[in-house]
């Protein structure tokens, strides 16, 4: 295997595809990764998001495959934002319904306008986080 194949999972989720894209995530990592952080710390924080974001990474690019879309490229922090986003979900039932709203909107509104964006990045991350949620309350509640 191709050495930038072994580490792409991992980059993907620090190159974005222009200045717009990257301020857009790193203000909502900013607003919603700071109040995860503060409840998990800094050390589990850096976990879920590295590790989910590489696992979405990998379930995106198997996406991406099954569907042959080889013409696309995977960028971006939105997936591993969103694994934020579904572990948060998980945890705060108040605020689950608002969450689900939120990444519907940010996953298939774009497309609506004529943006295209990896609206499956966010679906798999979400899922990824709810799930790591899930097992983290099943082994420690």
């Amino acid at each position: 295997m191709e050495q930038s194949l072994f580490f792409q999972p991992l980059t993907t989720i620090f190159v974005h595809g222009g200045i717009f894209h990257l301020l857009m995530n790193m203000l909502v990592l900013f607003q919603f990764g700071n109040i995860i952080e503060k409840n998990l710390g800094s050390l589990y924080f850096i976990f879920l998001y590295i590790i989910g974001g590489v696992t979405t990474s990998l379930l995106s690019f198997l996406f991406i495959y099954n569907l042959e879309l080889f013409s696309h490229n995977l960028v971006g922090a939105s997936g591993a934002i969103s694994v934020l986003f579904g572990f948060y979900a998980h945890r705060v039932k108040d605020e689950r319904n608002a969450i689900i709203i939120w990444i519907l909107l940010i996953s298939f509104a774009p497309l609506l306008i004529g943006i295209n964006i990896a609206w499956y990045a966010h679906i798999i991350g979400f899922i990824i986080g709810w799930l790591i949620g899930f097992i983290l309350s099943e082994l420690f509640y």
